[in-house]
């Protein structure tokens, strides 16, 4: 399997749930510490983007700051990538306690022919969910300073592979990979999901 870097991106505000949501406990973990844990089975390069270093100090993981102050998640996937060691990055948000390390190393297989692999469901692509290469620094600074944000504004001048709902399913029956937490029902639905898969490390 191709060595990756791995990237966490931290930098959202939570409003919807009134609390830092990398920070509230699933179980016995935070859900920063649950994300962290299945990067750490794939990469020994970590890193975690976001501008509340001393909110994270307790975790051994390295942080950056957005270099671009007001480019939201697209600076944070740039700030990320520029730090990366590894010609790959796995990327993934700070809420998604649920992530499967047998789709992520399916990903990582097809990293060395794009720039960027990607989920796509039927309901939509999965950014935060995805392999990018440092070879995407350029297109995503020439699109930041345009000032276009959405991180899928530069894939237009990149290579991009999808991952197909049917080749998900098979990794990953219930699409659980893809469960993040924004709203303190999606909070109440993760607890159900671990309190019923008895013997799963999540």
């Amino acid at each position: 399997m191709k060595k990756v870097s791995g990237i966490i991106l931290a930098g959202g505000k939570s409003r919807r749930l009134g609390q830092d949501k990398a920070l509230i406990r699933l179980g016995t973990r935070t859900l920063i510490e649950i994300v962290l844990e299945k990067l750490r089975c794939l990469s020994d390069d970590i890193i975690l983007s976001t501008n509340e270093f001393d909110k994270f100090a307790s975790l051994d993981v390295r942080m950056v700051r957005d270099i671009y102050g007001e480019g939201g998640v697209l600076g944070g996937l740039y700030s990320g990538l520029q730090s990366a060691k590894s010609p790959f990055a796995l990327v993934v948000a700070c809420d998604m306690p649920f992530l499967n390390l047998n789709l992520l190393r399916f990903m990582i297989l097809h990293a060395p022919d794009y720039d960027v692999v990607v989920p796509r469901l039927s309901i939509g692509i999965e950014p935060l969910h995805a392999v990018y290469a440092r070879t995407c620094l350029e297109p995503i600074r020439e699109t930041l300073e345009e000032g276009r944000l959405r991180i899928v504004d530069f894939w237009d001048r990149v290579r991009v592979c999808y991952i197909e709902q049917d080749e998900i399913e098979v990794l990953d029956p219930q699409k659980l990979s893809f469960f993040n937490i924004n709203a303190p029902e999606d909070l109440d639905e993760a607890r159900e999901i671990m309190a019923s898969a008895h013997g799963v490390n999540w």
